[in-house]
């Protein structure tokens, strides 16, 4: 049986390759062998020439993490630490707005949880160090050991709501590793069912009108927790049995 086909939001950025000097699709293999560990085949979605003709052939879409999405899309004017990626910016929030439009099971991450928000009319907190007083949603002593790169990651707790759908995936409560300086301020269409206990900063939101529609700020692909993108590769299976 085919597996679930999920597409992955991925980087363009130039590379180096032997004597060459190139612009590449990139995407950290992290978010790749999720997608694979859970069920799914996945495949990449560059930024360039966007278009919404690629979920077609999907069973579901995974936004990833990365740059800062650019504030002119929620009407703010820019912090001096945001550094914006207009180029994803352009074909995310359109892909975005489409997969929600189409129901198609959709799974935010970091970044992507944040690409939710703006694109469904919500907006962000720039810097958080700014709203919260500390710097412990990036690096921090104490950090997941699970994870690549611990050193450059935050760990702390997450607390969800009971009567969410997220609650079913992740139970009442856990520790993450997190790796971000800005975080949901309006969830636009979504609603957060998951905070971080010692500074109320929203962890998780879910889309209550999509079957499956979750965004997660920490960095599951980093660790042995891949829950989340179990519960993706399982809606979108559920997804493609029921379009056969």
């Amino acid at each position: 049986m085919r597996r679930p086909l999920i597409g992955l939001t991925a980087y363009a950025e130039h590379v180096k390759y032997g004597h060459h000097d190139l612009m590449a699709g990139v995407l950290p293999m992290t978010y790749v062998k999720a997608v694979h560990a859970t069920g799914g085949r996945a495949v990449l979605i560059t930024p360039d020439e966007p278009g919404v003709d690629v979920l077609e052939s999907l069973d579901g879409v995974l936004f990833t993490g990365g740059g800062d999405v650019d504030p002119a899309n929620y009407g703010a004017a820019r912090h001096p630490a945001t550094e914006p990626d207009k180029e994803r910016d352009t074909a995310e929030l359109m892909l975005m707005r489409a997969a929600l439009d189409a129901d198609l099971p959709t799974l935010g991450v970091c970044r992507g949880m944040q690409v939710m928000a703006v694109a469904t009319g919500g907006s962000l907190h720039q810097h958080l160090p700014d709203l919260v007083g500390h710097e412990r949603h990036r690096a921090a002593t104490g950090t997941d050991p699970l994870a690549a790169d611990a050193s450059d990651y935050g760990r702390h707790d997450v607390v969800v709501e009971e009567r969410s759908r997220a609650h079913g995936y992740f139970g009442r409560s856990l520790t993450v590793n997190s790796f971000h300086h800005q975080a949901v301020a309006d969830p636009g269409e979504f609603v957060p069912v998951g905070w971080c206990p010692d500074d109320q900063v929203i962890e998780i939101i879910e889309h209550p009108g999509r079957t499956f529609a979750l965004g997660v700020q920490w960095h599951p692909e980093r660790t042995a927790d891949l829950r989340c993108f179990a519960a993706l590769a399982e809606a979108a299976s559920r997804a493609r049995t029921m379009a056969a």
